[in-house]
């Protein structure tokens, strides 16, 4: 039997660079440049603990799965980078990195949670509406309607977290 785990990682750990060019490499397939443009500042200390988080899902010495958080604000935390491997898409792994980053940043005294997908991700929309998170857009068929102006191309999710609301997502 495959064994399973959560590490912490930093965001420049060296063993993240498959997975990250995996990400990104999905981004270029899906996006093309859309998004190039509108590049963010990231900075590595907002994902180091106490306020930020990054973490991996292993199986086997093998890095399949990752999330991470950084403050948005006082009490919200931002999840970003949930990704799978593409080779592993279809197993739940998406939602274990999810709920993971739930407990952990209510841990840190978060009390809700933002993020953002992308307008051609609609898988990451059904599984972020199937737990909880709240669309701050009108759930339309055509989610194209997002990559134009005065829309930015990202789709936006609130969720509260708290004891309770983690404990039933577990």
């Amino acid at each position: 039997m495959s064994e399973q785990f959560f590490r912490e990682v930093s965001p420049e750990a060296p063993e993240l660079q498959p997975i990250l060019t995996g990400l990104f490499g999905e981004y270029a397939a899906r996006y093309g440049d859309f998004f190039t443009n509108q590049k963010e500042v990231e900075l590595t200390e907002w994902y180091l603990p106490p306020r930020g988080l990054f973490i991996v899902l292993e199986r086997d010495g093998e890095i399949i799965a990752m999330g991470a958080y950084k403050p948005y604000d006082a009490v919200t935390a931002e999840f970003k980078r949930i990704w799978t491997r593409g080779d592993l898409r279809r197993q739940g792994l998406a939602l274990l990195i999810l709920q993971e980053l739930e407990r952990r940043a209510l841990r840190a005294g978060y009390q809700r949670v933002f993020l953002t997908t992308g307008f051609r991700q609609p898988e990451a929309v059904k599984l972020y509406i199937g737990h909880g998170y709240q669309p701050q857009f009108a759930l339309l068929e055509d989610m194209e309607v997002y990559s134009r102006p005065p829309h930015d191309g990202r789709l936006r999710f609130l969720k509260v977290i708290d004891v309770q609301s983690v404990a039933q997502a577990s």
